[in-house]
């Protein structure tokens, strides 16, 4: 199912058919595209080049790391992420490498890197979900995740799927229409909520 975005502006191809699907077809991935999809994330921005980034994967053939990932689900989640074929966690290094000082950054330089790696996946014609909706600890306890470092998100990777498989409330939240903010509401110039003057026309 494609729901690419209705812009207000031209954007990327790949930017604007990139969405948040629940329902997933279950086709494995082959492991030379779950390398490239990794291998964009590793080449993502990050603060002092530290790239705090890590990756908790489970692919289906490997199915005691998946099933472990899907455990950390809320119940919610796991009605509908099981049938994708590729279920993940960001983890981020909270404190620099070098210092052990906290890192600042860590949080945002980890999030470029998903984006980078949603990126490549959506130029490839494939699908991320990410989840707030996991339990953070229990990832920690299962992969023995060090102190220093923080589950961040979950996520599964796929090709979309038949959304009439999913059931509600999700259903209708697949078909429905997408919407973001308008730029006024959020890029500023000048002072606090004030419009930058380059959104007029």
């Amino acid at each position: 199912m494609q729901k690419p975005a209705t812009t207000d502006h031209p954007i990327s191809e790949v930017l604007r058919q990139r969405w948040s699907p629940r329902a997933f077809s279950g086709q494995p991935l082959p492991h030379d595209v779950l390398r490239s999809l990794f291998e964009a994330a590793r080449w993502a921005p990050s603060s002092g080049n530290e790239q705090p980034w890590a990756f908790l994967v489970g692919t289906k053939d490997d199915s005691e790391t998946h099933g472990k990932l899907f455990s950390t689900l809320v119940e919610s989640n796991q009605s509908w992420a099981n049938n994708a074929p590729v279920l993940g966690i960001a983890v981020t290094r909270l404190n620099w490498a070098k210092t052990g000082q906290p890192n600042r950054t860590a949080f945002y330089d980890t999030g470029a890197a998903m984006a980078n790696l949603t990126a490549e996946a959506s130029s490839r014609g494939l699908f991320i979900h990410q989840m707030g909706g996991f339990d953070p600890q229990r990832a920690r306890e299962l992969f023995h995740v060090p102190p220093d470092w923080e589950p961040i998100a979950a996520f599964v990777i796929g090709y979309p799927g038949d959304p009439e498989s999913l059931p509600e409330p999700y259903l209708s939240r697949e078909k429905g229409l997408r919407t973001r903010k308008p730029l006024r509401d959020f890029v500023m110039s000048g002072d606090w909520g004030k419009p930058a003057g380059f959104l007029n026309p």
